[in-house]
């Protein structure tokens, strides 16, 4: 049996990373992509790197809005991407919370971060490496997310001083600067 090649990937949080965070964002109108995540995300595809979105959706668990509803802005959003050349590999999120969470999607999930199954479910569906891999993320849960899946880079873009602060040893602090300021820490 032939080994497969494994591919590095670039995980990105969405909400923080990709757009505002204007909290539970679910609507087309309400999307703002953030300065800058065009070109990393061109610049990590130049690189090789596929781009995998895994994002915490408790908006969704919490009653705000539908699994549809974010499906419609998920399907607009890569389409955004694609419009600049930018393939988005997968999109991979969890709906559930917890203790917030209303019904079935009250719940702990090993999908939830900082738990590491979004990342773990990508890697097997896509091929990806995450020793070779990067994450990217606005919170101390992404970094512990791509700790516990093995990723081998750890870029946070802080939403604040304390996600600074919580984050795991060895994680690449990104002070002042939007999406594009990762560039120069990629593979």
């Amino acid at each position: 049996m032939t080994p497969r090649h494994l591919v590095p990937a670039l995980f990105l949080d969405r909400d923080g990373i990709i757009n505002l965070d204007l909290g539970y964002v679910h609507r087309i109108e309400d999307f703002i992509f953030r300065d800058g995540i065009f070109a990393l995300c061109a610049a990590a595809q130049a690189r090789g790197l596929a781009l995998v979105i895994v994002t915490n959706q408790a908006g969704i668990g919490r009653g705000y809005f539908t699994e549809a509803d974010f499906h419609l802005l998920t399907e607009w959003m890569t389409g955004e991407f694609a419009r600049q050349g930018i393939v988005i590999a997968g999109v991979e999120f969890c709906p559930d919370h917890p203790t917030h969470g209303i019904g079935a999607y009250r719940r702990d999930s090993p999908r939830r971060k900082p738990a590491p199954g979004m990342i773990l479910d990508a890697a097997a569906t896509h091929g990806l490496d995450p020793a070779g891999s990067v994450m990217l993320g606005d919170r101390a849960t992404d970094m512990l997310a791509g700790r516990a899946a093995g990723v081998g880079r750890l870029l946070l873009l802080p939403a604040d001083a304390a996600e600074a602060r919580a984050a795991p040893a060895g994680t690449i602090i990104i002070e002042n600067a939007g999406p594009a300021g990762a560039i120069e820490h990629l593979p």
